[in-house]
């Protein structure tokens, strides 16, 4: 197989693999919710508290293996007036009911479809569903449906403060008294969500606590039908399992079967669970150390929606006594600097996939980068030089080989017309003439094999990284993850693709061949126009690279050629 074929097969591969995707997308669209209905007879239960957990409770518990939680007293019987939260990162809004945390607006994000606005981590509208939610599970006690009484305090984050409580306290039919405080802090994304609770029972009580987030199969960040799409869906990270996709058709067949095991391991005594979007997460995240017994769990809810969450065990509550649980939220970007330090394995979240590997490592350089030069295209251009000259020994002999190709042309095409009813003996002939010239016939192509991976882990990197998401290079490009406006980019990568096709190492006989050379940069160039910008410019500029090194070696080899002509003469 020359150069070419290779070429050209992989082309189409990749090209292949796009079209299909997004055809699978067009023809199988998700399948509508089919809500079940309620047997006859049968009182209405709250779907969206998570049952209670299997372990077995201590005296006096209401916890039931596999019960649903009972409504507890204070459900929901009137609208009550949400709190807004100002930081200096987002503004957040606080339902009365369970305490749910039904928005997160992000000040220092933009709106997908319309940048004057922030973007959305979590929300509760006429069009989209993504809150986080938290309760307690046990007879009478307040789950995300009950209302809390606010008590007073400030509700922005002021300067010279670090931190801002919102208590919200409720009363069990029991007598126990229980307080869920969130607290927001400056400069992170993290809010703590605590749960303070005080038995006045004459018994024992032994309650748990949930956590869990909840969402449509809606995403918010537009994506190209051109591009991979980015996971959208609940995780579960634990030590035995690692990072553990649940998608939403999973839960379609948990919910439809449930004998069916889960993909994940449900009880442990470490991992976190999220709902991750591109470029977005939202995850609950308890703390690793001291362990701690917990159970996750993901259901499928009513009107399209989905949860899925964790469990944890207070343990037994003395009458008179008090216990306590807290587990932080992040809901914010997936920026790896941050979340690589909240829990184990929450970088993963930011996912390329089998490239990992090389990827994470490629981000660091770009970021490095970045912070040496402070802007992202720029640091794009030098971290491609930089990749160029780590595989120069490569590259040059892939174009020292192609360029000996180009300068036997002439030969080869002979050959071709001279052998060309005889397909065996123009292969002998060829590879005769290989061996007299000390030409690799596959010199060009075995380099190119070896960038694959670091070229998809490059790709995968540009298209994932929320810090490249509405950052400037210069001029028209505004934004380095949305396609080129004025479709410049493309346009030059269609000269440079034309120009390598014109430093072709071998006469292409084959019409249906040449026919496809000289469609590719027209083709590659249309294909652009719907890529990030980011990823054009990285294939720009290795293109120009390539060029130039083929012709310098082009270059050289015809002058050594001429002086190795001198010497015989």
């Amino acid at each position: 197989m020359d150069s070419q074929r290779l070429i050209l097969f992989l082309v189409f591969s990749f090209s292949l693999l796009f079209l299909w995707e997004a055809w699978q997308r067009h023809v199988n669209p998700p399948p509508p919710v089919v809500q079940k209905a309620a047997p006859a007879g049968e009182p209405a239960k709250p779907a969206d508290v998570p049952a209670a957990s299997p372990a077995a409770p201590a005296p006096g518990a209401a916890a039931v293996p596999g019960a649903a939680a009972p409504a507890p007293a204070g459900t929901v019987t009137t609208q009550a007036q949400p709190v807004e939260i100002r930081t200096d990162l987002y503004r957040a809004t606080i339902d009365p009911v369970g305490g749910v945390i039904a928005q997160v607006a992000l000040t220092k994000h933009r709106d997908a479809t319309d940048a004057s606005k922030p973007y959305l981590v979590l929300q509760r509208n006429g069009e989209r569903t993504a809150v986080a939610q938290a309760g307690l599970l046990g007879e009478g006690l307040p789950t995300h449906r009950t209302v809390y009484q606010v008590q007073p305090g400030p509700r922005e984050l002021l300067p010279g403060s670090d931190r801002l409580e919102l208590k919200l306290t409720a009363t069990t039919p029991a007598g126990e008294e229980v307080v869920q405080t969130l607290t927001f802090h400056r400069g992170t994304y993290v809010i703590d969500a605590r749960f303070d609770i005080t038995n006045r029972r004459g018994e024992p009580i032994a309650p748990f606590a949930y956590f869990q987030l909840t969402r449509d199969t809606k995403t918010a960040v537009p994506q190209s039908s051109w591009t991979p799409v980015s996971y959208t869906g609940p995780v579960v990270y634990n030590e035995t399992d690692k990072f553990k996709k649940v998608d939403f058709g999973e839960i379609d067949k948990l919910a439809a079967d449930a004998s069916r095991k889960p993909p994940y391991t449900a009880k442990t005594d470490n991992g976190w669970v999220a709902m991750i979007e591109h470029y977005f997460v939202n995850a609950w995240l308890p703390a690793s150390e001291p362990r701690r017994e917990r159970e996750f769990y993901a259901r499928k809810l009513d009107n399209g929606l989905y949860a899925a969450g964790v469990i944890l065990p207070l343990g037994e509550v003395a009458p008179g006594a008090s216990a306590s649980v807290s587990v932080p939220l992040y809901a914010g970007p997936q920026e790896q600097e941050i979340i690589g330090n909240l829990a184990p394995g929450f970088d993963l979240v930011v996912d390329y996939g089998i490239f990992t590997v090389l990827a994470a490592p490629l981000f660091w350089l770009l970021k490095w980068l970045h912070g040496l030069i402070g802007n992202w295209g720029w640091a794009i251009i030098v971290m491609t030089i930089l990749i160029k000259l780590a595989f120069y020994p490569l590259n040059a002999a892939s174009a020292r080989s192609m360029a000996k190709m180009k300068l036997v042309a002439p030969k080869l095409k002979a050959l071709q017309e001279q052998y060309a009813n005889d397909k065996q003996a123009l292969q002998m002939k060829m590879m005769e003439l290989y061996k007299q010239e000390k030409i690799n016939p596959l010199g060009g192509c075995l380099p190119i094999l070896v960038q694959i991976p670091v070229f998809i882990a490059l790709y995968w990197v540009l298209l994932s990284a929320v810090e490249l998401r509405y950052t400037p290079w210069l001029g028209w490009i505004r934004d380095l993850s949305a396609p080129d406006p004025y479709f410049v980019l493309p346009v030059v990568y269609a000269i440079t693709a034309y120009l390598q096709v014109k430093l072709s190492p071998t006469p292409i006989t084959d019409p249906m061949q040449a026919r496809i050379m000289q469609i590719m940069p027209v083709a590659f160039s249309v294909l652009f126009i719907f890529f990030p910008s980011g990823l054009v410019l990285y294939w720009l500029v290795n293109n120009i690279l390539q060029i130039g090194q083929q012709w310098h070696m082009n270059r050289m080899l015809e002058k050594e050629a001429e002086l190795a002509a001198a010497k015989r003469r």
